[in-house]
């Protein structure tokens, strides 16, 4: 088996298991056949294609397949506060095939947020879905967030490692650097190094700090980085003592 970020995915979540060394979840191994249920109540995933994850033309019965398979009761409930976390309850009693590539996506995460897992696994969920949908995932994200999920986002696309608190970053199969979003400046060079693209907004701040100007990012989202960086654009910067009166 070679370890890529599907595969790794697919085992935290027990539907893979590997074929050496073990993965334990909160002590719980997911290669125990007997603690299955166990571990996909405790770890819910996402794959690109929402399309392979939606079985039913109605979304409340496709959610409520798979909490029936995860013998959770009261699934009427924790459906409807799920889609509503997601701001899709409208979609409640919907066709799911009538749904766009972004809503779909949305509907398969309210499916994992239903079943109150710890840890939720998002594999690439925005490669399929527009620019406005993705937009929603984002949203979305933020705002699990918010409600103390656990998530483990995995991406190709560079930018959207600013949405994280910790970076992991694999190379044929194993960890080669793991570090806190605050120290991504610090990182840079090892990036570059492995040939990962810098994300745009962050090139301009590594640059600007090289020159002299820090801007002192402290969450790294995108309108921080445009509003200090026009800030100093118009200003300059008053750590040089050259700030435009």
């Amino acid at each position: 088996m070679v370890l890529g970020k599907s595969t790794l995915a697919k085992i935290i979540s027990g539907l893979e298991v590997p074929n050496k060394g073990q993965v334990v979840v909160d002590g719980i191994n997911t290669s125990n056949k007997k603690e299955f249920l166990s571990i996909r109540k405790k770890v819910g995933v996402v794959f690109q294609n929402p399309e392979n994850q939606i079985l039913f033309n109605n979304v409340f019965d496709d959610i409520a397949f798979t909490l029936k398979n995860l013998e959770i009761d009261n699934y009427k409930e924790k459906i409807e506060n799920s889609l509503e976390k997601l701001n899709m309850k409208e979609f409640l009693n919907s066709e799911s095939y009538d749904l766009s590539l972004g809503q779909k996506q949305r509907v398969t995460i309210a499916g994992v947020v239903s079943a109150e897992p710890k840890y939720i696994v998002l594999d690439e969920p925005t490669t399929m879905i527009d620019p406005e949908g993705k937009e929603a995932v984002y949203s979305m994200i933020k705002s699990l967030k918010e409600q103390n999920y656990t998530i483990i986002y995995i991406t190709n696309f560079i930018d959207e490692i600013l949405m994280s608190d910790k970076i992991i970053v694999l190379e044929d199969g194993k960890i080669i650097n793991t570090f806190a979003k605050k120290d991504i400046l610090d990182n840079i060079e090892f990036l570059k190094e492995h040939g990962i693209k810098i994300p745009y907004g962050v090139e301009i701040v590594y640059e600007l700090k090289k020159n002299g100007i820090d801007l002192k990012i402290e969450n790294w989202d995108k309108n921080e980085i445009i509003n200090k960086f026009v800030g100093v654009a118009a200003h300059g910067d008053p750590q040089k003592g050259n700030a435009k009166k």
